[in-house]
């Protein structure tokens, strides 16, 4: 029976406190129980809070995940590359810290290869580098996670972020589902048959332990000739995917997930996400 786990992008936003060591303990009250540790700007935590915010969350019976920075390019020009991997390094640091399963990353642009070819190659040549790290600080829990981008300049559609995952040890894809939607102008992500033949891909390619558990982001998104322009809630009715949809996809697949909301409304989509997802599956899974 699939099991799924829900919460946040980053530090509740209606948790009055700002330690972040009262977030897991908050989440739980809540009824959530995942966290995504945003490294967005930058990693600046330190190691001794790191790992006092692990053991909170471990405690809390809270799955932590970490997203690096935004500022990625690994097919970028080198110096671009050598500040990208570095940000990748301080973040694979700081979830080892924390024990976070998997660094989401974006793998980053187009625009300096010659080929979108050429670009994949280039984000895999250069994660070598930090696949390496990972094994010398002995951080063998952390996975890597190539997320599916929303934008068409971005390097990390579907078959690409499952083609670097082939390519290296310990990476798995991490399916933005409503980035895969903006990215083909609201034409995938509308049926079940869609989400179905994303796992099925990523199974068929990568075998079943990248889908123990699956590591989503969602959230209704706008969408324009490039693709993502920005996020929205799940109230907001113009705009896809249908978190619906998904859940009846993962449940029908049966595989576990770990739903990270990405909604400006953060904790409080991700309990309705979890409402509807018990509506739509039932008793044919266990949301924790």
């Amino acid at each position: 029976m699939p099991h799924y786990r829900y919460g946040p992008a980053g530090k509740p936003i209606t948790m009055k406190s700002s330690d972040l060591l009262k977030a897991p303990a908050f989440l739980r009250e809540m009824g959530l129980s995942a966290m995504e540790y945003e490294a967005v700007r930058g990693v600046n935590i330190k190691e001794e809070k790191a790992r006092a915010f692990g053991e909170e969350a471990r405690n809390r019976n809270v799955l932590l995940s970490l997203h690096a920075p935004y500022f990625l390019n690994l097919a970028g020009k080198k110096s671009t590359v050598e500040a990208s991997i570095q940000r990748l390094k301080e973040s694979v640091a700081a979830a080892h810290w924390m024990g976070a399963y998997v660094v989401v990353f974006h793998p980053g642009y187009y625009k300096d290869a010659p080929s979108r070819r050429e670009a994949v190659r280039k984000v895999i040549e250069n994660l070598k580098q930090v696949v390496e790290y990972r094994s010398e600080i002995g951080a063998h829990g952390v996975w890597l996670g190539p997320e599916t981008t929303g934008r068409t300049s971005q390097v990390g559609d579907l078959d690409e972020t499952i083609l670097i995952a082939q390519s290296l040890e310990k990476v798995r894809p991490v399916v933005d589902f409503a980035h895969l939607y903006a990215r083909l102008s609201g034409r995938f992500i509308t049926k079940i048959d869609d989400v179905l033949k994303v796992i099925e891909k990523i199974e068929s390619s990568l075998g079943t332990e990248v889908l123990k558990p699956l590591h989503i982001h969602f959230s209704k998104i706008e969408f324009g000739k490039g693709g993502e322009k920005e996020h929205h809630t799940l109230d907001e009715e113009k705009y896809g995917p249908d978190f619906r949809t998904v859940c009846k996809g993962l449940c029908e697949a049966g595989v576990d997930a770990v739903i990270i909301s990405e909604s400006p409304v953060l904790e409080q989509d991700a309990l309705k996400m979890k409402a509807q997802c018990l509506e739509v599956c039932g008793d044919k899974c266990i949301v924790d």
